[in-house]
């Protein structure tokens, strides 16, 4: 099958692979040993692979994406996203639901590219490709299992009744199995490059670029810094990848907008399409928009959702601190009642919980980006969920050449950052400047928890997060607005030692006995 013809079949609902293919839990014994025998029945497999990735992208998200202090879960009432509050607030445990789901999402992903290494006999070139991108795939569910779980059962392969009942793993050998998998991946020969940096085609599909950034982030995660370096100088190196909308005034609101999916920062996306005939939807980018009923608009194209990630006072403060309050990546992000309103949205008479009074701009969803438009349910959109970009690249390779001493490139790669935000450069960055840009560039896109937590310094940072919740009102008669910043106020809270690693889902340990909590849950 052709790349071109892949890539349709992953643009479809992948309805007649996930029926072949799709299993319920993690563990399961494929009994298909007479299927993978042609091309076309292993790139339907693959495409069943990439369709898990992409189902994994809700809870996911607001898991990573809740946790982190950079955020208030807002909506219309307290408790109308109560899984995203207990997240935010710190206020879960092991029972919670969405971190069962994401748990169990890497597992199925794991599972579905470990049918296809194992049973994809590699007789032609396609097949090969077909292993090699099943195990990066294997590798990426891996990465996020030992960085969010650390001691989860560490799974390469399909497992035999036997070993249904794995125990408890550990981080070095998360490592080591993800380290083999991207560097047998990577010197295979059979994962390709894009043909340059606009081609959509190869770079819907795991090329050895993403494999290379991905070994990069397993390195730097393991304070190996030069390795990381090195890796991520593979991807600069090979100039398929750049910044979007750097000479294109006002493009870079529109950098996680369906407008460009699949763009020259792209390393990998999951994929919706826009066809209202086939079978997609998704209620993330729904629930990150502002919400309708908060004002009375004149502007035709945004498509309005439910007001569930609202950005912080702390984040806001950090961007003027940077870029002043006219920054251009700032009001690319954020908006307040007053730059809303040079939007053609004026704020009605409200009071909204989790609010501090600065609206999520980043992720609020237009009416271009919509092939069905359900008003005050948008979820027939085709914005596709970013895996990873180049920035984060730029970023990443910027802290390994800090950290392993080499501060000329760290100040280029930070800078090539800083030029795209319109700011001026850095000379001898800091730690503390990549810092500041990673939180500055990447906001809401799951990666700031995760850094905090490597850092060390998630428990400085977040360690009151959730005592209290603020509400932000408004009065449209008067102009009064104001903010009570302990409008709820929770006993239990905050950032723990605990925390380093997430709890193991209660039911897991309920049903497998080899398996011990993380410490602390």
């Amino acid at each position: 099958m052709t790349i071109t013809a892949l890539a349709a079949a992953l643009l479809l609902s992948f309805s007649s692979c996930s029926k072949q293919l799709d299993i319920p839990e993690h563990g399961n014994v494929s009994t298909l040993e007479d299927y993978y025998k042609t091309d076309e029945e292993v790139q339907s497999a693959l495409a069943a692979m990439y369709n898990q990735m992409k189902n994994i992208h809700m809870n996911f998200f607001y898991c990573l994406t809740s946790l982190d202090d950079d955020s208030w879960t807002g909506g219309m009432t307290r408790g109308d996203n109560s899984n995203m509050e207990k997240f935010n607030e710190y206020t879960f445990d092991a029972s919670h639901e969405w971190l069962k789901n994401t748990y169990v999402n890497f597992y199925e992903l794991i599972y579905k590219a470990s049918l296809i290494t194992e049973h994809v006999e590699g007789n032609t070139d396609e097949m090969k490709r077909a292993i090699f991108e099943a195990r990066v795939m294997r590798a990426l569910a891996n990465f996020y299992l030992v960085s969010m779980w650390g001691t989860a059962p560490m799974v390469d392969h399909v497992l035999k009744p036997e070993e249904y009942r794995v125990s408890n793993s550990t981080p070095e050998a998360f490592w080591q199995s993800i380290e083999t998998d991207l560097n047998e991946a990577i010197s295979s020969g059979f994962l390709p490059s894009k043909k340059n940096m606009f081609d959509k085609n190869t770079g819907i599909r795991i090329t050895k670029e993403f494999a290379y950034a991905l070994l990069g982030k397993a390195y730097l995660w393991q304070k190996k810094y030069s390795e990381a370096a090195a890796a991520f100088q593979k991807v600069i190196d090979s100039g398929l990848y750049g910044l979007y909308g750097v000479d294109e005034p006002g493009e870079y609101e529109n950098l996680l907008r369906a407008k460009a999916n699949n763009c020259c920062e792209s390393l990998l996306e999951g994929q919706w399409r826009n066809d209202p005939s086939v079978n997609q939807a998704t209620t993330l980018w729904c629930s990150m928009s502002i919400r309708d009923a908060y004002f009375n608009s004149s502007n035709p194209n945004i498509a309005f959702g439910w007001n569930f990630i609202n950005p912080s006072k702390s984040l806001y403060d950090a961007f003027v601190a940077e870029e002043g309050e006219d920054g251009y990546r700032l009001v690319s992000t954020i908006k307040t009642r007053k730059t809303l309103a040079e939007e053609g949205l004026e704020l009605k008479t409200v009071w909204i919980p989790g609010h501090e009074g600065y609206f999520n701009w980043k992720y609020t969803l237009t009416k271009d980006e919509l092939y069905q438009d359900l008003p005050g349910f948008q979820i027939f959109n085709w914005r596709n969920f970013r895996i990873m970009r180049y920035a984060e690249v730029l970023l990443c390779a910027a802290e390994a050449n800090l950290l392993s001493g080499n501060q000329a490139l760290a100040d280029k790669y930070v800078n090539q950052v800083r030029s795209r935000a319109r700011l001026e450069p850095k000379s001898n960055v800091t730690f503390d400047d990549i810092k500041t840009e990673k939180r500055l560039e990447l906001w809401g896109e799951n990666l700031r928890y995760l850094d905090l937590v490597r850092w060390g310094d998630a428990e400085k940072v977040m360690g009151e997060q959730g005592h209290y919740v603020p509400a932000y009102s408004y009065d449209a008669s008067t102009g009064e607005e104001k903010v009570d910043p302990a409008a709820f106020v929770n006993t239990v809270y905050g950032f723990k030692a605990k925390h380093k690693y997430l709890p193991i889902p209660a039911n897991e340990i309920q049903v497998n006995p080899n398996i011990k909590q993380n410490e602390g849950w």
